[in-house]
């Protein structure tokens, strides 16, 4: 695996914008993926991320900003682009009345050179499957079959739009760990998700995006780290009880208090000291907690203390 800090591009996008109308999906994005890493797209549902992705893939034409691949541009370049990518789309819809094997062998019979059909099925754990239906498969081995079709080409770049959206926690495993599989042989990857713990686990770096816009770019625990805490402690008070931020900045451990929807959340370094700390004061003042809850800083706090809104949309 190459050294990331000193890799080459694979991808690269400076200004990039698509409009819809009315609608600035992407806004003058800049982007650039070092060859042999897994890049993340982070953000809720609307950001840009799909949109994005798309336009780096070439599915749609930006308009405006300039898009580059392995040095290549979809310009000049696009037969050997399309020879070198691996796609896997949000949804991907495969002919239902094809077996398995039928449907991997069609998508190898695209590319000039890539790998044996054999060989992918059992990267992605589908031998015993090769016979079954498309229309037969669960959601998990469907996933699986997209990601083997994005394989078969042997990419030097795998797009994964949302690869594990609606599996069941055994399927995002597989699948998290046929990536870690493709990485562990060179290969540069760029994915989407809003699920934290992939990106945490998955990503070398990720960029956070809202409303087309990248606001905050890193590795997962350098942006966790930029917010100065190692836990997030999340309180409400009954009877419209109320405790001034400067009191619970107070508090031993506390970094940070924003108040949203009646609830209030500490950014603390010492959980162990700041909650019995915060049970104390709230009895000092005659109030009552109705909730309290504590868990360890992720990528979802930090996209919390930049907008005030949840990555994840409810």
């Amino acid at each position: 695996m190459p050294n990331l800090e000193t890799a080459a591009p694979a991808v690269s996008c400076r200004g990039l914008v698509k409009r819809y109308q009315d609608v600035v999906a992407v806004d003058g994005l800049d982007l650039e993926v070092r060859a042999g890493e897994c890049f993340g797209l982070l953000g809720p549902n609307g950001a840009g991320k799909t949109t994005t992705i798309e336009i780096l893939q070439g599915l749609l034409p930006q308009d405006a900003g300039s898009v580059e691949l392995l040095g290549l541009s979809w310009e000049r370049s696009e037969r050997d682009l399309r020879q070198r990518l691996g796609t896997q789309l949000q949804e991907t819809k495969l002919p239902d009345k094809l077996s398995v094997l039928e449907t991997l062998t069609l998508f190898r019979s695209f590319y000039a050179k890539g790998v044996p059909v054999e060989d992918v099925l059992a990267k992605v754990g589908l031998q015993e499957k090769s016979a079954a239906w498309v229309q037969k498969l669960s959601g998990g081995q469907r996933q699986r079959l997209a990601v083997a079709c994005a394989l078969v080409c042997d990419p030097d770049i795998l797009f994964l739009d949302e690869p594990t959206t609606g599996l069941d926690p055994q399927s995002r495993h597989q699948l998290w760990d046929i990536i870690s599989e493709f990485r562990a042989r060179g290969g540069t990857v760029v994915l989407t998700t809003h699920y934290m713990e992939e990106a945490e686990r998955l990503c070398d770096r990720v960029a956070i995006v809202d409303h087309g816009k990248v606001i905050a770019e890193g590795a997962p625990h350098r942006l966790i780290a930029s917010l100065g805490a190692d836990h997030v402690v999340d309180f409400a008070l009954g009877e419209a009880a109320v405790i001034e931020d400067g009191a619970l900045l107070a508090l031993p451990g506390v970094t940070g208090v924003s108040t949203a929807d009646g609830r209030t959340r500490l950014t603390v370094t010492r959980a162990h000291e700041a909650m019995p700390a915060l049970m104390t004061l709230v009895r000092e003042r005659g109030a009552a907690l109705t909730e309290l809850t504590s868990h360890r800083t992720t990528l979802e706090d930090v996209f919390i203390s930049l907008t005030g809104r949840h990555l994840r949309d409810e």
